[in-house]
């Protein structure tokens, strides 16, 4: 309600002013590390409260139902406090979660009488795209009334009444939608800010543009290089069955883990193939195949190497940090500089240090996946300084990607930019936050040179936890430019 947000806000800055008088001389780079990290995070909140507004202005915000866990160590984007992690469930419910379960269902008919009292913004994109995040709920929730015909009537009841409140929801939020005429990106001051003193990224909706438009010509110059280079090898060819899918898939995870020992680029952990062969995905129809499925079918290893996210996620639970600031997700999506950075630039790193030498037409996918990231983080960023529309975002995300395999007609295209309009800078976190992991390891080799090994690098790196870049580099390297840079801004 908005009088308990004011009330929040309130006490938040007592919060900050208290943390503002505490002298951190004498600290060590991990501890002042940790400071920062908190000094982030309240600054997530009051950018959710004076700018963001999720609550007023986003309707996906009051989505509940989640079917799939996330491979990052929260929920990409805002969501509200009574999400409902349905994925966790095994719908063969014995008695204790079949009332844990109805419990949570029961949430989402209030909140959504809650919804139509806060929703008075009048961000028009952001509305009318959250109106099919709602009503996918809606199918998720007949999905689960269908599993759950031969549960007890007070878990049925429940659905039923969730089905009919999120049903009336859609209705009222299409109604309202005709009065929404506003813009839905906060702007590049606003964007400006969050980037630095959220995420903790060293740069400007500016430079972010420039950055971003550098890797799209590269990867899309690299892409013909590849092409020119390969002529004379035969054409990929994707798998056509689920059993050859299957096969190839986990010869893939053999062949990259062996790979990966071989040169000596990574710890060799026990998770590590269980949790690839875990989301090594489902064989899809050609016509039915989104982006990344389409790369999948050619060779799981594309997108394998990004699956560093689940290797980020077993760790977490494994390795738990001894920092309590880091053994959990940090708040706002903080950590998206390192998980997706990181994720992103080890589909290049492995690519250059030969994964695809024995089938060199996969590096050309690599270049590809490259460019659609560039061209769908652009995007976000035009649609936040309000220059371009959600339509035209999505237009230029699908004209830049190379083969024409982002296709409007497949719902990942419509998802991925509504995301990165409520989630300022997580469009963009692949490719920047890719360059800021490329610089520490520039830095970091420069710093020990003969005695540089990758594997060290990554062992460190991972260690100091899912947190952002610039403050890796400082408790990596001891430089603390970045974080200074930030916080003189």
């Amino acid at each position: 309600r908005k009088e308990t947000i004011a009330k929040r806000h309130s006490t938040l800055k007592q919060l900050q002013a208290r943390l503002a008088t505490i002298d951190t001389t004498g600290w060590t780079i991990p501890h002042r590390v940790d400071f920062h990290i908190i000094e982030a995070e309240m600054h997530g909140m009051d950018f959710n409260i004076r700018v963001l507004q999720p609550w007023v202005r986003d309707p996906a915000y009051y989505q509940s139902i989640w079917t799939y866990q996330s491979d990052t160590p929260d929920h990409e984007g805002p969501t509200n406090h009574a999400v409902i992690e349905l994925w966790q469930y095994v719908l063969q419910l014995d008695i204790a979660s079949e009332k844990n379960l109805e419990k949570e269902i029961k949430t989402i008919s209030p909140l959504i009488e809650q919804a139509r009292i806060n929703l008075t913004g009048n961000a028009k994109e952001l509305w009318i795209g959250g109106i099919i995040n709602i009503r996918d709920q809606a199918a998720n929730l007949r999905s689960l009334q269908d599993q759950t015909q031969k549960n007890g009537r007070g878990l049925k009841k429940a659905i039923k009444k969730a089905i009919e409140s999120t049903d009336a929801f859609v209705a009222w939020l299409e109604k309202e939608s005709a009065n929404k005429t506003g813009p839905s990106g906060i702007g590049k001051e606003h964007y400006t800010w969050h980037l630095r003193h959220v995420h903790m990224v060293p740069m400007s909706w500016e430079e972010e543009v420039y950055l971003l438009e550098r890797e799209l010509a590269r990867a899309h110059t690299s892409l013909r290089l590849e092409e020119q280079r390969n002529a004379h090898l035969p054409p990929l060819v994707a798998a056509s069955s689920k059993e050859e899918y299957d096969q190839r898939a986990m010869e893939s995870i053999d062949r990259y883990l062996n790979f990966l020992d071989k040169k000596e680029i990574l710890v060799k952990r026990d998770y590590m193939g269980p949790v690839l062969a875990e989301h090594k995905g489902p064989y899809i129809p050609e016509e039915k195949r989104n982006f990344f499925r389409k790369a999948m079918h050619y060779d799981t290893n594309t997108l394998n190497t990004h699956f560093y996210h689940w290797w980020d996620l077993a760790r977490m639970e494994v390795l738990p940090h001894e920092s309590p600031v880091r053994r959990y997700p940090l708040l706002y999506n903080i950590w998206d500089s390192r998980a997706e950075g990181q994720a992103t630039g080890f589909e290049e790193m492995v690519l250059h240090a030969g994964l695809y030498d024995d089938n060199p037409r996969v590096r050309e996918i690599v270049w590809i996946m490259l460019a659609q990231r560039a061209a769908r983080g652009l995007g976000s960023l035009y649609a936040h300084a309000n220059i371009k529309t959600m339509k035209e975002a999505r237009d230029f995300h699908v004209k830049w990607t190379p083969r024409g395999w982002m296709r409007e007609d497949l719902d990942l295209l419509g998802f991925e930019q509504l995301l990165y309009l409520r989630q300022p800078g997580y469009g963009t976190s692949y490719i920047t936050g890719k360059i800021l992991v490329e610089q520490l390891m520039a830095e970091r080799s420069n710093q020990l040179g003969d005695k540089f090994k990758l594997k060290d690098f990554f062992e460190d790196m991972d260690n100091i936890g899912l947190i952002p870049v610039s403050l890796i580099r400082w408790e990596m390297t001891g430089n603390a430019d970045h974080v200074e840079e930030i916080v003189k801004q």
